[in-house]
């Protein structure tokens, strides 16, 4: 579950409203243990830089053609890059004039990070915020975040993670615990072969975590549950999974709508739509269906 000790980033959001308190600034750094076909960041699966490729942004001046060394970029098709031939170079994305072309995934070093996050100390410090480490999954680089939110610390920020508990819990509690004000720990499936089916891995080490996260301290965690409709949004599962975490003592949770712009990221990245969420759409009316089934477990009217 250990990743390289130098991870890419693929996005720094600034002024997000729905990753923790106040205003934050949210960090995703790339790599995934997980295969989940509906990923609403699928720009942050891959550990490897990559290019996006925008076509509507396109002005056919051919100039990336010219500055791509493996012949990866045509003009004559409507896809433009081959990605068999396309090494993530980045020298089409930096000649672009129209930002058509983008290089997804760029390294900092930690203390260059957590400079560019300071840039927005004061509105953390208005608004009750900080940081917060998504992606992907930030537990892939736990050495790196180490460093950060340590340096993160000595300047009194408070910090969040949004992580999907794959992860060695040892490790976790020494290196990122001690610095953590607060934990997003998504849970897709209570039934370990749906869990298999539907992300590529087993969910016993990532309900055990959170168990055992529970005990260390339970304040610090907020359940997330994504309802993805017809797979983990069904009755029997959202029952399942609202009961476990009823049964570990905790009130609170989040329940995330289904967001289809993962698929538009994926075309991008010149990746096919899965099958099974090509179809899939956010609908208000199921969705209040989805949160009442999962509610009515905890007693609540909405």
């Amino acid at each position: 579950m250990k990743a390289a000790k130098l991870p890419l980033i693929s996005d720094i959001h600034r002024f997000a409203l729905d990753d923790g308190p106040g205003i934050r600034t949210t960090v995703f750094l790339k790599g995934c243990p997980l295969a989940c076909p509906w990923c609403h960041n699928p720009e942050a699966v891959s550990p490897e830089a990559e290019i996006a490729y925008h076509a509507e942004k396109c002005i056919h001046c051919g100039d990336c053609a010219l500055a791509c060394k493996t012949g990866a970029i045509s003009m004559e098709t409507l896809e433009r890059i081959d990605r068999t031939k396309c090494n993530s170079c980045g020298k089409c994305a930096d000649i672009c004039p129209t930002l058509a072309l983008k290089i997804i995934g760029v390294y900092y070093p930690p203390h260059q990070l957590v400079e560019e996050l300071l840039r927005d100390r004061v509105f953390y410090e208005t608004s009750g915020g900080g940081v917060t480490f998504s992606g992907g999954e930030p537990t892939r680089h736990m050495d790196y975040l180490s460093a950060v939110m340590k340096l993160l610390k000595q300047n009194g920020i408070s910090i969040a993670i949004q992580t999907a508990g794959f992860f060695d819990l040892d490790e976790f509690t020494d290196k990122l615990l001690p610095y953590l004000d607060l934990i997003f720990y998504d849970i897709k499936f209570i039934d370990a072969g749906k869990h298999k089916k539907w992300t590529g891995v087993d969910n016993k080490i990532i309900l055990a975590n959170f168990l055992e996260l529970t005990k260390k301290n339970k304040d610090l965690i907020i359940p997330r549950v994504p309802l993805i409709p017809g797979i983990t949004a069904t009755k029997d599962n959202l029952i399942r999974i609202a009961d476990f975490i009823r049964a570990a003592g905790y009130d609170r949770y989040q329940l995330l709508d289904y967001n289809s712009a993962g698929q538009a990221k994926r075309s991008y990245l010149g990746k096919a739509v899965p099958d099974a969420v090509k179809s899939l759409r956010w609908e208000e009316k199921a969705h209040e269906q989805y949160r009442r089934i999962f509610n009515n477990r905890f007693f609540r009217s909405n």
